[in-house]
């Protein structure tokens, strides 16, 4: 179909097979391809698709499975290893790596290819300048590898590829290290070779470079050819979705709509469990302390001994039978009442502020007759109390009796 006299086929893959011992597939499966004399060919393809095993059969690094392959009328399944140089040197190879020299300068990196070949030293004279020149480099030919930036390693690979004239020039992943500014830069180049006359395969998976400088595009998908366009652009193959049984492809169904009115539950944080809300909004009962109980009951029993005490003085029989007498000792015994409220009181603000009462000291029962409650057992607490009380002077118990004395007098 595109063989003319004009343009011979230079590469040509006619159902070529490549297995590996350790692979569960082929890296090339069932490949048909064909590549005209002065072409400008992209093959595309994610990482794993097959495009540096397409590379290495055309150098002969490597041989075929299955099929034929052909490459400027050589075929490369019949052919002997001694003749493997002699087909190289029709061919031109860049690498994502440069693989430069690096003690040679610029100069003496091309002209290590025509050294190899045996040319004479008038035509490398002749022919490395202007391979220099053509890619850009004729102001750096005395530089080393080091000194130069990573375009312009590129350009030094591309100009030894160029300097023995090839008829097909092959680009593995030549843009794969450098920047996007400088990949175009090295792709137009390639372009402009082609326009020369020489073949060029290029192996990428740059979709800018494949987008922006259109070529024939010929994709590789696990080992096989999913597309081949001319003028192409990048384009990855879509995978195919679920069929149905009248052979398109079934619509996503979409989530069920809720009901009017129902309000969605509040999104559980990671980790959240799920609780009843009778479950979880019942507050556990905090139990008080033993210590908290006891001291509550002590307060409790000494503020009514002091009450039974002074209703125990009221109830008292006076020695007076007038009603006047009466009326005094009722007036007397509220007073005596209320002081000994009073007094409680004190001693349980001042008991809360000093941390007394928490189970140290237990302070027994009020008697029947009305005794005062005393610490049991004492302890250096309750004998200090008592040695500041007999040093101040009368207890409120003997302050109390002396009041009752005088309502009976």
């Amino acid at each position: 179909m595109r063989k003319t006299e004009e343009h011979p086929v230079m590469i040509h893959f006619e159902n070529v097979v490549k297995s590996y011992a350790r692979s569960p597939r082929p890296a090339l499966d069932d490949v048909d391809l064909r590549v005209d004399d002065g072409e400008f060919v992209y093959l595309v393809g994610v990482s794993g698709s097959g495009k540096s095993t397409v590379i290495r059969l055309l150098l002969c690094e490597e041989r075929a499975t299955q099929g034929r392959i052909t490459v400027a009328g050589r075929d490369l399944s019949r052919i002997k290893r001694r003749e493997v140089p002699r087909l190289r040197r029709d061919l031109g190879i860049v690498f994502q790596d440069f693989r430069l020299l690096p003690d040679k300068t610029v100069y003496d990196n091309v002209a290590y290819v025509l050294h190899v070949l045996g040319a004479k030293q008038e035509l490398v004279r002749e022919r490395v300048p202007e391979t220099l020149d053509k890619v850009g480099l004729a102001d750096l030919s005395r530089r080393l590898p080091h000194e130069l930036s990573g375009g312009e390693q590129q350009r030094v690979a591309i100009a030894r590829a160029l300097v023995k004239a090839p008829r097909l020039l092959l680009a593995d992943e030549p843009t794969g290290n450098l920047d996007p500014g400088t990949s175009v830069e090295i792709v137009q180049l390639l372009s402009a070779i082609n326009a020369d006359g020489t073949t060029v395969l290029m192996a990428t998976h740059d979709d800018t470079i494949v987008n922006d400088v259109r070529r024939r595009v010929v994709q590789l998908d696990a080992g096989r050819i999913v597309r081949d366009e001319a003028g192409g652009a990048y384009l990855a193959p879509r995978p195919l979705g679920p069929q149905s049984s009248s052979g398109s492809s079934a619509p996503p169904k979409s989530p069920p709509k809720k009901a009017a009115g129902v309000r969605a539950a509040p999104k559980k944080a990671a980790g959240e469990r799920s609780v009843p809300a009778t479950v979880a909004d019942k507050k556990p009962a905090v139990a008080k302390p033993a210590v908290a109980r006891a001291g509550a009951a002590r307060k409790g029993a000494a503020k009514q001994g002091e009450v039974n005490k002074a209703e125990a003085m009221v109830a008292a029989p006076s020695e007076g039978d007038g009603a006047n007498d009466n009326a005094n000792d009722n007036a007397v015994a509220r007073d005596v009442r209320r002081q000994a409220e009073s007094v409680s009181s004190t001693r349980r603000s001042f008991g809360a502020v000093a941390g007394v009462g928490t189970g140290a000291h237990r302070a027994d029962p009020v008697a029947d007759d009305g005794a005062e409650p005393q610490d049991w057992p004492p302890g250096p607490r309750s004998r200090r109390a008592a040695d500041e009380a007999e040093a101040q002077g009368p207890t409120r118990a003997q302050d109390e009796q002396a009041a009752a004395g005088q309502v009976r007098r």
